[in-house]
């Protein structure tokens, strides 16, 4: 139940003590309009965590090499998709505008939702394995159809960067900017944010590090102008306002998209990747399971689950989320949570965390952090922890 107490909403839940008890929790729910406590980013001068556990993780648990393999059932999957947005397309047509603009944001957007997470599997060759970097280049064009806009090469090209260099300043632009940290600072404007997260999410990158348009990016381009322009040719233009409407909602204030704030923004200071393990995972790929997919980049995320039953004692005691909705609300309410929430850290292009300066009892210390196994660290393993056969799939499939 809830009750307003003094100025701020507190919310009463009953909680089980052990099997026979019950016991009353009293936990603050929201206080509207309260400002962004954090000034800055979460600035750490160690290397992620996710090499060093991944390194002990094989060593404890050698059986994990045994999932670093494609998934034979994936690409059907993701056919099944793309084919029931295309029948959608055809019974859009005839619709009116708030049906299709209603059945964009609850069917079709968490289906083009998933797409993307689908895109975001195949981007570290799951699909068809390291050995067919081609094909799953190819597959993931086609896995981008129904989202209307061209954008499976370029996720991947930055995407790589996320794993290497995980919280990078000026590298990782999966991080917010400055800008979204100081301007986004209460309830309000996070709201906004999170409706204007497509938005940012295109235009984070070419602010924060561009890079040159590749030919496969072109042939994405391409690919996606000539199903646009077959779609509207067929049934005109409200099955394009359908798939475009269901990107830019799912990807905005959408129950799916709680993923984007539970992955890495800091609820728990020290922890800087969280899992999920809520029901929603068996709509997208299992990108819940967030800490066991940084710790092993290329398992297919459908092996997930099964990764993390071999090695508990790895991940039973970090923090974790069942409830996206929850970590949306929260996010939006809570004054120690906004953009600036995320853990950050300068690093060169070889993985290499800057130096730190710091001044103790007059003298002034300089300290140059590494990762303590070499490229493992920042999601590429050498040659020193397995086979050549399995360092490539260790190197997330790039």
């Amino acid at each position: 139940m809830m009750f307003f107490v003094g100025n701020q909403w507190k919310l009463i839940t009953l909680i089980h003590c052990d099997e026979t008890l019950l016991g009353l929790r009293q936990t603050p729910l929201f206080k509207m309009g309260s400002k962004v406590s954090r000034e800055d980013f979460e600035w750490v001068y160690t290397d992620q965590p996710h090499g060093d556990r991944r390194k002990a993780m094989l060593k404890k648990y050698p059986q994990i090499k045994k999932l670093f393999t494609s998934d034979p059932h994936f690409p059907y999957i993701v056919l099944a998709m793309v084919a029931t947005q295309i029948i959608a397309c055809y019974f859009v047509k005839d619709m009116s505008w708030p049906w299709i603009i209603l059945l964009a944001y609850v069917f079709g957007g968490t289906i083009n939702h998933s797409l993307t997470l689908a895109i975001h599997d195949i981007s570290h060759n799951t699909a068809y394995g390291y050995k067919h970097s081609k094909w799953n280049r190819y597959f993931g064009m086609l896995a981008n159809l129904p989202l209307g806009v061209p954008m499976s090469i370029s996720f991947k090209k930055y995407h790589v960067d996320h794993h290497r260099y995980l919280g990078g300043d000026k590298l990782d632009t999966d991080l917010p900017t400055k800008f979204e940290g100081m301007f986004f600072r209460n309830s309000f404007l996070k709201i906004i944010w999170l409706f204007l997260n497509p938005l940012f999410y295109v235009l984070r990158p070419l602010a924060v590090n561009p890079k040159p348009m590749t030919v496969l990016e072109f042939h994405n381009a391409i690919i996606q102008i000539l199903f646009d322009g077959w779609i509207f040719y067929m049934w005109g233009p409200k099955p394009i306002v359908y798939l475009l409407a269901g990107t830019l909602l799912s990807l905005g204030l959408h129950p799916v998209s709680g993923h984007f704030i539970s992955e890495h923004y800091m609820y728990t200071k020290g922890f800087e990747t969280y899992s999920y393990y809520g029901i929603l995972n068996l709509i997208t790929f299992n990108v819940g399971y967030h800490v066991e997919h940084h710790d092993f980049p290329a398992i297919p995320s459908a092996k997930l689950p099964l990764m993390r039953k071999i090695a508990p004692d790895f991940y039973d005691d970090l923090p974790s989320y069942t409830s996206w909705c929850k970590v949306l609300w929260n996010f939006v309410f809570d004054p120690a949570i906004g953009p600036y929430a995320r853990v950050r850290r300068e690093i060169n292009l070889n993985g290499v965390v800057k130096e730190h300066k710091e001044k103790d009892d007059g003298i002034k210390k300089t300290t140059q952090l590494t990762s303590g196994n070499g490229h493992v660290g920042n999601g590429h393993a050498n040659g020193d922890v397995v086979g050549s056969q399995t360092q490539n799939y260790l190197s997330n499939g790039h």
